[in-house]
């Protein structure tokens, strides 16, 4: 699916680690951006350790009210930053229909994303799905 929406490279993480796969591509030296958009500590920890000197961890993702996020001091290489993003720093009135403008255009592949459509009565079954992580995205449909 990543490659579908414009990924260029991609990792199996049920066979690689994925920081050490990141840093082999890039010969070494890290990413300049990371984001975490799944709402996951260890991929939080993961993006961190995957950063070249000065570069952003962006954590998208919602994680638990209780979350801790734990990462060793060496993984922030110099000058690096993390932060946070709700909604992307959005300006809706200018925003919105930009976005709609690229999907209209085909530069914002949000149909690829989609995994599976339901009914308003799947939602258990969709909530069951995204948290087993058997689906990038789940719609349900309103009849």
């Amino acid at each position: 699916m990543a490659r579908r929406v414009g990924a260029t490279h991609v990792v199996n993480t049920s066979k690689d680690d994925p920081v050490e796969a990141v840093r082999a591509l890039t010969g070494r030296a890290g990413v300049d951006h990371a984001f975490e958009a799944v709402g996951n500590t260890t991929l939080v920890r993961q993006a961190i350790e995957s950063l070249a000197i000065r570069g952003t961890a962006t954590i998208v993702g919602v994680l638990p009210p209780d979350a801790k996020i734990e990462f060793p001091w060496m993984a922030i290489r110099p000058e690096c930053r993390v932060q946070t993003s709700r909604m992307g720093g959005n300006r809706f009135r200018i925003d919105i229909p930009r976005y709609l403008d690229f999907y209209r255009q085909g530069r914002l592949l949000l149909d690829e994303m989609v995994t599976r459509r339901g009914r308003l009565d799947d939602i258990n079954e969709a909530f069951r799905a995204m948290k087993a992580g058997e689906v990038a995205r789940s719609v349900l449909m309103f009849d």
